[in-house]
């Protein structure tokens, strides 16, 4: 698939040609193109980087293999050096236009330093679990981040983070707390990411945080998260919708907002009707959460479908899952085996016609500006 980059480029020259813009406006929007094209890995970077992994990961081995052979002081010598030649030779290798390899290397120093809390805590018998290795471990990664302003390591603090969540939401049931903790975390690395200019991990700590109100249905009523959810995701989608400028400027999610809100307005109400599927045949709130679910789809597609491609595909697959779930919760007991296989074919068919008519629709002012 051709970068957004390749596609603006081939629309400059199409325009040119078609007498649409002179060449030298189509020189300068080029240009411009250029000037702010986002610049991708090659290829050698890549394995540069996994070269780079890989060499970390069979230091940190070789000393765990070893551990007991090697004097305790060299031991912590040995996992020291790791971490400040990685920190160090990274920044000197980024600093001599080598950002892939320098960037690895950072990686390399933040799992070390991972590594290192979990041998030296074993070496000297310190008292701690997984979890409080996590946070120690996020915390100092997240501090690299800042000081270096790395979008990497940035990423990186995130998914610890993560690790975190799912570590202590999973073990919720053998544990007193619950780890409400985590909305701290994601505010922080949400505001470091703005320092180290990381988009990326903007996305996923959103998906993050999703993940968490999943969790949190599990301590709460599922009402009293899921219903601020489905409110608060379907306000963030007609800001971005109606106020996309301004809005983006603020999140800096390049213009993906709308894409985040959908998932969350769709997730809230899955929890809805999951919560309300067994009552289904005694009140109308599964029914009326159905309903919202889909004018919600619809609704994504008229507003912003056409500009986004992934939210698109996002309310296909939202729309899709609503036709499974209303026929599993209304019509099963209704239907034999032939007559599931004959509904399904019936609802595919009328997902596959819905999604062709939305799709020469979101395509047809292309088509025609294209043959004008």
């Amino acid at each position: 698939m051709a970068s957004y980059s390749s596609r603006v480029r081939a629309d400059i020259a199409r325009w040119q040609q078609a007498g649409m813009i002179d060449p030298a406006t189509a020189d300068s929007l080029a240009r411009d193109v250029e000037a702010n094209e986002r610049k991708s890995l090659s290829f050698g970077s890549i394995l540069a980087m996994m070269a780079a992994l890989l060499f970390g990961a069979a230091i940190l081995i070789f000393v765990a293999a070893n551990w007991d052979a090697i004097p305790r002081l060299a031991r912590v010598a040995a996992l020291f050096a790791v971490i400040l030649g990685g920190y160090v030779g990274g920044a000197v290798l980024k600093a001599r236009d080598h950002a892939a390899i320098g960037e690895a290397l950072w990686i390399v120093a933040a799992a070390a330093f991972g590594g290192s809390i979990a041998l030296i805590g074993q070496m000297y018998h310190l008292s701690g679990d997984e979890a409080s290795a996590l946070v120690t471990w996020g915390a100092g990664t997240a501090l690299a981040a800042v000081a270096l302003r790395s979008n990497p390591l940035t990423v990186a603090s995130v998914g610890i983070a993560d690790a975190w969540l799912f570590l202590k939401g999973f073990d919720y049931y053998s544990r007193s707390d619950f780890p409400h903790g985590f909305v701290m975390m994601a505010i922080v690395l949400f505001a470091v990411s703005f320092w180290t200019r990381s988009q990326a991990a903007r996305h996923l700590i959103i998906l993050s945080v999703l993940f968490y109100l999943m969790l949190l249905v599990t301590n709460h009523d599922t009402l009293q998260v899921a219903i601020p959810l489905v409110v608060a995701s379907a306000l963030l989608f007609a800001a971005s919708v109606f106020a996309p400028g301004p809005v983006d400027r603020v999140v800096q999610l390049g213009g993906r907002l709308p894409l985040h809100a959908l998932l969350g307005f769709l997730t809230g109400l899955a929890m809805i009707q999951f919560e309300l599927a067994d009552e289904s045949t005694y009140n109308s709130g599964f029914a009326l959460a159905s309903a919202i679910a889909l004018a919600g789809v619809v609704a994504a597609i008229v507003l912003a479908g056409r500009g986004h491609r992934g939210l698109r595909w996002l309310a296909y697959l939202g729309f899709a899952f609503e036709l499974a779930i209303i026929y599993v919760v209304t019509l099963q007991s209704m239907l034999d085996t032939a007559g599931f296989f004959l509904a399904a074919a019936v609802l595919l068919g009328i997902l596959a016609v819905v999604i062709i008519r939305v799709e020469k629709r979101m395509k047809g002012p292309d088509a025609k500006g294209a043959t004008a």
